[in-house]
């Protein structure tokens, strides 16, 4: 959130009907994501807030974590699809995770986005 110059706490007050997915390595947080059920951000459960550090981008880290969050959201969320506002310069690499392309594009606190659905 510094990173990109979000800083806010809980800004939509969605995080307390939400699950928190943390990933360390040697007791230092590193990926971190968050699902939301259905009916709180989107019709379907979404994935969001989807975080690495720069310690271990290009490691596969992040993927693995968006693996385990898809993974988690299925056994919630069984047969639902999964709705996620990506930003718009990771499209390809959500869709190499069964994510498509869905509406146009929209600023989000500055950055462009795009809404991506994995199929149920």
């Amino acid at each position: 959130m510094v990173e990109q110059q979000c800083i806010f706490l809980d800004q939509d007050n969605k995080d307390q009907e939400s699950l928190h997915v943390l990933g360390f390595i040697e007791h230092q947080l590193v990926v971190y994501v968050r699902i939301l059920p259905p009916g709180l951000a989107y019709e379907e459960p979404s994935i969001g807030r989807v975080v690495s550090s720069p310690s271990i981008r290009q490691s596969g880290l992040g993927r693995t974590l968006m693996e385990k969050a898809i993974e988690i959201t299925t056994s919630m969320y069984t047969g639902e699809n999964i709705r996620i506002g990506a930003q718009f310069y990771l499209t390809s690499f959500y869709g190499s995770l069964g994510f498509e392309p869905q509406g146009d594009i929209y600023l989000e606190d500055g950055i462009d986005h795009i809404e991506m659905v994995k199929k149920g």
